[in-house]
């Protein structure tokens, strides 16, 4: 029998590596198997599950709309929540037309106008107040819906010490449940933001939620150092997950914060909605939201 030549020893050993190397899809070629909108972004293993924004408190709130969409796009951040009383004026006393113009706007740009933040709270003990309070939330759910946003966003702002916390902690769940129930018809949902003394805890919000007990109704995850009290961060985190519809972030670098476990938690539930940038005003603000948004990524491990 002849040895066999060059060529067929060639041949015969590709073959023989192709049984043993890995499929094109495999670990060795996951920057090939990458879209390439997920390589020229610079992703190195996929593109992230969950969207980039920023709430307009501070960074933005002396930024009408065009400013707004012209940083936020040089930045590739995707979507904003609009505070109310800021310069971007997108309040209850805009006309029909000026609503329409608004959402025109958004939706002519890649930056999407995702929520609007107001500063509606319930837990007064004053019935009258507490009423004011709810109707002024259904203009404002409505202004919503006009302008193209998925929802609005809400929080508790304390405790009264004249109330037992238990009545005052359902009374905030049943006007969430009555804004629940009008968000339903308009498609919105209602973000309870994690926010003020007490009522920021988390089994606390977790009452809040029971006691609303509705499907429009959950909550804006709002990064506190309370969120390491109790049990725990994880503990904490566990209590409310299903609930989490949006996430505020504040500075990065903050050492005292989990940030890298707040987004390995996220992304191991699935959560495919906002993280919003609540950060300081800076001179220089596109280069700081640049900053912001490649330690986002990098937390992820995607950059």
């Amino acid at each position: 029998m002849n040895p066999p030549n060059r060529r067929q020893f060639l041949q015969g050993g590709l073959a023989a590596a192709a049984l043993v190397l890995p499929s094109p899809a495999g670990p060795r070629s996951l920057a090939a198997a990458e879209p390439p909108s997920a390589r020229s972004r610079g992703f190195l293993v996929r593109p992230p599950r969950m969207k980039l924004g920023i709430v307009t408190y501070n960074i933005g709130k002396d930024w009408d709309i065009e400013t707004l969409i012209r940083n936020l796009e040089a930045a590739s951040f995707q979507g904003v929540e609009l505070r109310t009383t800021h310069a971007h004026k997108v309040e209850v006393g805009l006309s029909k037309g000026e609503r329409e113009r608004v959402r025109k706007r958004f939706a002519d740009s890649s930056v999407e106008l995702m929520s609007l933040g107001s500063a509606f709270d319930f837990h007064t003990p004053d019935p009258e107040k507490l009423a004011r309070d709810i109707a002024a939330t259904r203009e404002y759910m409505v202004l919503a819906r006009d302008v193209g946003a998925s929802g609005v966003k809400v929080r508790p702002n304390g405790l009264p010490k004249e109330v037992p916390k238990e009545r005052t902690l359902d009374q905030i769940g049943r006007s969430l449940r009555t804004l629940g129930e009008f968000g339903r018809d308009l498609g919105l949902v209602v973000r309870l933001e994690v926010h003020g003394p007490e009522t920021s805890l988390l089994p606390n919000i977790r009452h809040i939620l029971d006691a609303a007990d509705h499907p429009n109704v959950g909550i804006t995850w709002n990064s506190n150092q309370s969120d390491l009290e109790g049990e725990g961060f994880d503990a904490n985190f566990d209590l409310v997950k299903s609930k989490i519809l949006c996430v505020h972030m504040r500075d990065l670098h903050l050492e005292e914060y989990p940030f890298r476990r707040l987004l390995t938690r996220l992304n191991e539930i699935g959560f495919g909605g906002y993280c919003l940038a609540e950060i300081p005003e800076s001179p220089d603000p596109v280069r700081v939201l640049k900053y912001f948004r490649a330690l986002w990524l990098s937390y992820q491990g995607l950059l």
